[in-house]
């Protein structure tokens, strides 16, 4: 087996150590791991890809390399240039620090780089860790994703379709805010949105009197609806959502055949 690791955190980010550990545990003695990973942090980068620059491989070690570019680029890469264009088994993209549960998930590097791969026609999951009480001051915050992570992609790699065409399934994993002993098991969701909060922005000025403006995210312990992923993982559950990147409201096209 051939598995293809990513992330948005940057090629030194701890959780990607964590993601190395779950996909040897998944994969066997026998497994090839590729490594390829941003040379430097691309959160919030979502699905972009380096269209008008260059992108610069280096590789570091055995199976392992870091891209000048986003989480996209870096599965590009990956299959295209590290493999040869032979298609891995199965991406993996994370362990992100920090949930992508509800509206994060549109903003997510972690989730570009597991809609790069199956736009690719590979499997994939995205994991990420969310951050809270539970875990954030613990010796190790991805205890929970270490210790599931493995078990969870055998079981959605075990109904994961076969002969899928066009745009196929990826998978959206997000950890609950707790220590792996304190995990109540596993949810299959929908994607959740949290009301009344959103990304904003916090203005400073420079010492040279310039404006700057951060860009601040919202609540991230605002419940969404029962049945939805970040109110599964407030709950103590590990969330599993399959996606795809066709963005069709499916439900809205009947509705619409009247402007025809």
């Amino acid at each position: 087996m051939r598995i293809l690791l990513t992330n948005d955190d940057g090629i030194n980010a701890p959780g990607l150590l964590v993601l190395e550990h779950i996909a040897r545990e998944f994969g066997g003695p026998l497994a090839e791991i590729f490594v390829v990973a941003p040379a430097f942090e691309q959160s919030g980068v979502g699905h972009c890809i380096n269209y008008t620059r260059p992108t610069m491989l280096s590789q570091f070690g055995p199976h392992r390399f870091a891209a000048e570019g986003s989480p996209a680029d870096c599965v590009l890469a990956g299959i295209h240039e590290v493999l040869g264009g032979n298609l891995p088994d199965l991406v993996l993209s994370g362990v992100n620090r920090g949930n992508n549960s509800a509206e994060n998930a549109l903003y997510s590097g972690t989730l570009g780089g597991a809609m790069e791969a199956a736009l690719q026609g590979v499997p994939a999951i995205a994991m990420s860790q969310y951050y809270g009480p539970g875990n954030r001051d613990a010796k190790d915050p991805f205890d929970a994703a270490a210790a599931y992570g493995a078990d969870v992609i055998r079981k959605i790699m075990a109904h994961d379709p076969q002969g899928q065409q066009d745009y196929r399934l990826f998978y959206n994993v997000n950890f609950p805010p707790v220590l792996a002993d304190a995990v109540k098991g596993t949810r299959v969701t929908t994607q959740g949105f949290r009301r009344g909060t959103s990304f904003t922005t916090e203005p400073f000025e420079a010492p040279s009197g310039r404006r700057f403006l951060w860009i601040k995210g919202g609540d991230q312990h605002r419940p969404t609806e029962p049945g939805s992923d970040a109110h599964a993982n407030l709950d103590g559950y590990i969330s599993v959502t399959p996606m795809r990147a066709d963005l069709t409201d499916h439900d809205h096209l009947a509705i619409l055949k009247a402007i025809e």
